[in-house]
């Protein structure tokens, strides 16, 4: 793949990853609960890898024409996604000592992480609509190395803009608690937003 190709690729993905969504009200999440963002994202990254090992594989194609399992894939995330929010919401925080102390585990926000990402039927749209558009089948690389390729830019600037995301959260807000747990509402509400419009386009559009 040329380099204007890659460029023209980073411009437009980058554009779509710094734009909030359910991805930016975990990280914050994160960043005003937990010992460290890091887990958070990692769970959120390995969705993405989840997506890219199917792109890879082509079965995207497979699953993206296929109604029923998208509808059945959306309902899944839309629910995944209020859930959380509602959680969060129930228990807005600030960055206490006994907060850090009581929070779940590292593994527990990996996984959230994960089901949040994988669980997304954008990226699955996000992987179908816009990767084809910058592959080259005539190119000298496999098609299935120009997607193994774009998937990993993808992961590595949703990873870069995510932990920054979380740290900023946390850097500016540590010494103020009553913005924290306002930005924390924002959070979870922002997830709940984002599932019920979900839920809206597949069920009722």
């Amino acid at each position: 793949m040329d380099m204007t190709t890659l460029a023209a690729f980073l411009a437009v993905d980058l554009l779509l990853v710094f734009t909030p969504g359910a991805d930016w009200a975990y990280a914050i999440s994160a960043g005003l609960r937990d010992r460290s963002v890091v887990p958070a994202v990692a769970g959120l990254i390995a969705g993405y890898v989840g997506y890219t090992l199917l792109a890879v594989a082509g079965l995207v194609v497979i699953v993206a024409s296929s109604a029923t399992v998208l509808t059945v894939l959306t309902v899944a995330g839309a629910g995944y996604l209020v859930w959380l929010g509602c959680g969060v919401l129930r228990q807005p925080t600030t960055l206490t000592a006994s907060d850090e102390a009581m929070g779940s585990s590292r593994l527990q926000i990996m996984l959230k992480g994960v089901g949040i990402s994988g669980l997304n039927p954008k990226a699955l749209l996000l992987y179908f609509s816009l990767f084809p558009q910058f592959i080259n089948p005539a190119g000298g690389w496999p098609v299935a190395a120009q997607t193994g390729l774009l998937g990993t830019l993808h992961m590595t600037a949703c990873a870069l803009v995510y932990l920054g995301v979380g740290v900023l959260a946390r850097t500016v807000l540590k010494t103020r608690p009553s913005a924290a747990r306002a930005v924390t509402r924002v959070s979870g509400a922002m997830m709940i937003a984002i599932g019920v419009f979900l839920l809206a386009e597949r069920l009722v559009g």
